[in-house]
């Protein structure tokens, strides 16, 4: 069989996201209405519906979408020793190419997009939640009120739960629009990521470590279950969205846990050196609920070269992954540690 390739198409990391943002916005629109249409059978109060839709449109940098359809795409591209040896092709130019990753992903594309929709649910509810006087007590979101200040709590209490629930709800379509063995391993690690094991179990430390001071292996365990789990298993279902390889399956959950972790970290130093208006939510509120951070525990400066470290971490993790194009994981880790909010 002729496994010979096109050169790699040039990328545009900034059109590839808008033109994902694009129809993660559009399906989220879609799924979070009263009324859904066929796919999902639910007819939700209006009030309800309406807090809903306030704490996941229009706002957020959708990271953890763009991780589910970039890794998808990214073992969508196969590995690099699935071609011929470079010596046996006759095309020069196949040392530097992919097949153009687009073409890749039909046939794995509605999986992904609810996957990252289904991600970007999760982590939206569990804002929701954290922003109650009962947890962070937090007022701004997004650069507009906290959806407890806007609504009361109890309908921000209820539309997190709604939240949750059709998370899941986009995983599990009927039909064939996601193959039941791939719906089951997809809310596995969803629900791993969101539960006691995850990121519901890190803000269970958070909380009860206000006042605390930790050690550097005690903040790194509390953020890998708050914040990087999420954003490791958004990597994760991406590629189980596409065809799953052992071999860089290990590499990539590496990579998932190096950009979880640089992530907080990079967000503990904004709190610290972004204002509100750039942050879109309450900035030093870190310090003024005495909470322990990697400013805290080891200085700005410190804390500025642990996160490029992670950053490091997280490119040679790709590199190991044996796929032929990467690049917009690579380009996703970039923004990570380079953010300003």
């Amino acid at each position: 069989m002729d496994t010979r390739i096109t050169p790699l198409v040039p990328l545009d990391l900034k059109s590839w996201i808008a033109r994902q943002l694009d129809q993660v916005e559009l399906a989220l629109d879609r799924w979070v209405s009263v009324d859904a249409g066929a796919d999902l059978e639910h007819h939700a109060p209006a009030d309800l519906m309406a807090a809903m839709r306030y704490a996941v449109l229009d706002g957020g940098k959708r990271l953890r979408p763009l991780l589910v359809l970039a890794a998808c795409e990214a073992v969508n591209s196969g590995l690099k020793h699935d071609y011929l040896p470079i010596e046996e092709c006759d095309d020069e130019l196949a040392r530097r190419g992919v097949i153009d990753p687009e073409a890749a992903t039909q046939g794995s594309g509605e999986a992904a997009l609810r996957a990252a929709c289904a991600v970007e649910l999760i982590h939206a509810y569990s804002l929701v939640h954290d922003d109650m006087p009962c947890m962070d007590n937090d007022v701004l979101r997004r650069g507009k009120p906290t959806v407890h200040v806007q609504f009361g709590q109890a309908s921000a209490l209820l539309a997190g739960d709604a939240l949750q629930a059709l998370a899941f709800e986009l995983l599990t379509p009927e039909g064939s629009a996601i193959a039941s063995a791939q719906q089951a391993k997809l809310c596995r690690l969803l629900a791993r990521a969101a539960g006691c094991a995850g990121m519901a179990g890190g803000q269970a430390i958070d909380l009860a470590s206000v006042g605390l001071q930790l050690t550097e292996d005690q903040l790194r365990e509390m953020h890998r279950l708050k914040t990087g789990a999420l954003l490791q298993a958004s990597v994760m279902m991406g590629a189980v969205c596409a065809e799953p390889m052992s071999v860089a399956r290990a590499a990539l959950h590496r990579y998932g846990a190096a950009i979880g972790l640089a992530f907080q970290v990079v967000d503990d130093i904004l709190d610290v050196t972004a204002d509100s208006s750039t942050l879109g939510k309450t900035a030093g509120k870190d310090a003024e609920h005495d909470k322990p951070t990697y400013v805290s525990l080891m200085g700005l400066d410190a804390a500025r070269a642990y996160a490029q470290a992670l950053h490091r971490q997280a490119l040679q993790a790709l590199a190991d992954t044996g796929l032929v194009d990467t690049r917009i994981l690579q380009g996703l880790a970039d923004m990570v540690v380079q953010r300003s909010n």
